[in-house]
């Protein structure tokens, strides 16, 4: 019985190792399109990235930073759309039920942005965006990252440096960058 954790254990270990070195998508280069949920826990899609899109990265839902920076993001969605953006979407490593329930304390009245359940981190990892946040918050994790996508080509990309800091992800930021 000990032997199978321990393999299981180490099988952990080799994927997250090779999931942390998945290179960081850069500007020019195609978004790759991986499985994330919505509203519905049973139903996996692929984003839709025609047009000109906002992808915002979060390392977690309900936390201190990301509670603040999101917020301004509902505020300024119109400024969003009227500079040509189509779809915004939070993404975050977490389940499909924090991500509605944070939506919901965010935007009680309704918002269009999009809050993405990237679950199982494969959108994230494909983007080469994760970071080791197990001491903090338990796992993986997505950096703080803001993509404008067109027809699914990363026009700008930004990462923050330091996750817990919006210095370049900010929404006033990125509206001057559309």
């Amino acid at each position: 019985m000990t032997s199978m954790f321990a393999s299981a254990a180490h099988t952990a270990h080799s994927v997250a190792a090779g999931v942390l070195n998945t290179a960081q998508i850069k500007t020019g280069e195609r978004v790759p399109v991986k499985p994330v949920k919505e509203n519905d826990p049973g139903q996996r899609f692929d984003i839709d990235l025609s047009g000109k899109n906002l992808i915002i990265g979060i390392p977690g839902a309900f936390t201190p930073t990301c509670s603040s920076q999101v917020p301004s993001y509902v505020s300024d969605y119109d400024k969003f759309k009227a500079k040509g953006v189509k779809d915004i979407f939070v993404v975050a490593i977490n389940d499909v039920f924090v991500m509605k329930a944070w939506k919901e304390k965010l935007a009680p009245q309704g918002t269009g942005i999009r809050f993405i359940a990237d679950d199982r981190g494969e959108f994230t990892g494909a983007l080469g965006l994760l970071f080791d946040a197990t001491d903090l918050l338990g796992g993986l994790r997505a950096k703080r990252y803001v993509i404008i996508v067109q027809d699914g080509k990363a026009e700008y990309v930004g990462v923050e440096p330091d996750v817990s800091k919006t210095t370049i992800t900010s929404a006033t930021d990125v509206i001057e960058k559309l």
